[in-house]
């Protein structure tokens, strides 16, 4: 909880965080054997480690579980990464693990869901309990809040290419249009 409350700066800086959890992650160890059990740990963490934006830090705070701290993003901006980041893990399959993969997540932020790092990881910790008695496999934010998803239309070509981007990088595809989006800002930066 160091890192949030610092990141934090007493309340004044904007910080998600996701605390998430690998849905029957014990059936999988007692079924497939600890060895599958690490491989889908280890799944899970390179989705985590690919797809959180720079400056993110991602802790496993032990057995399944884990904290993403993302500063400077809000609270529906982490909802819809964190939710990125859930449905390609699940489309993701472990040799040996002969199950689907899926996690669940809760996202709190400042603001709107607290200042203080207890307040976060409380109202954290709340929606990712939402998450899983809502069925699982799903990110549930603390405070339901509105959200305003644009959407755009792109060539076939581009769509296939960006396809094979994505598995040859194992980032998501929205992440990867995020970078170019934030390259592209940057190139014109003087004109804004």
């Amino acid at each position: 909880m160091g890192d949030l409350e610092r990141g934090l700066h007493h309340g004044n800086a904007p910080m998600a965080i996701a605390l998430a959890d690998l849905d029957d992650f014990a059936t999988i160890n007692e079924r497939f054997g600890h060895d599958a059990g690490d491989a889908v740990l280890a799944a899970w963490e390179r989705v985590l480690s690919a797809n959180a934006p720079q400056g993110s830090t991602v802790y496993r705070l032990g057995g399944d579980e884990y904290s993403i701290l993302l500063p400077g993003v809000s609270a529906e901006n982490a909802v819809v990464l964190m939710e990125e980041m859930r449905g390609h893990y699940a489309s993701k399959s472990v040799p040996g693990v002969a199950v689907a993969l899926s996690a669940s997540v809760g996202v709190a932020a400042n603001p709107p869901h607290g200042s203080a790092a207890e307040d976060l990881w409380r109202a954290a910790g709340e929606a990712l309990m939402r998450a899983k008695r809502d069925g699982r496999d799903r990110v549930a934010l603390f405070v339901e809040e509105k959200m305003v998803l644009k959407s755009n239309y792109y060539s076939k070509a581009n769509l296939e290419r960006l396809s094979k981007l994505s598995g040859a990088t194992d980032r998501t595809e929205a992440s990867l249009l995020r970078e170019a989006l934030d390259d592209l800002l940057y190139k014109y930066r003087d004109d804004m």
